[in-house]
């Protein structure tokens, strides 16, 4: 029986493959989002910054802002939970190169109620994924978890998978 592997190295495993999947993106330094890890469940957090108001009258997150948000966070949760088994059972190379990271086929977002000059919070959840293709709900909230102000639906195209040899040629 396969002795259990100390619980730093799986931290240290989840946290570099993490890292690689958004460092993979440059939109996601630009806009300052961040991903908080807890065991297999992403939150993207995306802080606030006075570049990010778009009605500056309310004051109000512009709708671009907040439609990136939710794309990325679809995208990074997507290609998290894709990668989960072979990052858990050690297969997945966090040295290789960049990540292929879904390609959105259709994304659509409900602008729920403004959002507030304030940090905002997101979580994805895979609907379906399968070898081609993958559907994600993502909701996004401030202050309530339990008081969206914005969600939405996207469909992917999940890129191919990495054909590992077998040795036979």
């Amino acid at each position: 029986m396969k002795r259990p592997e100390p619980v730093q190295v799986i931290k240290s495993r989840r946290d570099a493959a993490l890292t690689q999947l958004v460092t993979s993106v440059p939109y996601i330094q630009f806009l300052g989002i961040t991903f908080d890890r807890r065991g297999d469940e992403l939150t993207a957090v995306l802080p606030f910054r006075d570049d990010l108001i778009g009605n500056p009258i309310l004051p109000a997150l512009h709708g671009g802002a907040i439609a990136a948000f939710l794309e990325v966070t679809a995208v990074i949760g997507l290609s998290w939970a894709a990668q989960w088994n072979d990052l858990e059972d050690g297969t997945l190379d966090t040295d290789a190169a960049r990540p292929k990271l879904p390609k959105t086929i259709d994304f659509t977002v409900d602008y729920l109620r403004s959002g507030l000059p304030r940090d905002a919070y997101a979580r994805a959840r895979v609907n379906r994924s399968g070898r081609r293709y993958a559907s994600v709900h993502v909701e996004a909230w401030q202050d309530n978890r339990a008081r969206l102000f914005a969600q939405a639906t996207g469909h992917f195209l999940m890129p191919p998978a990495v054909q590992v040899s077998d040795g036979k040629g």
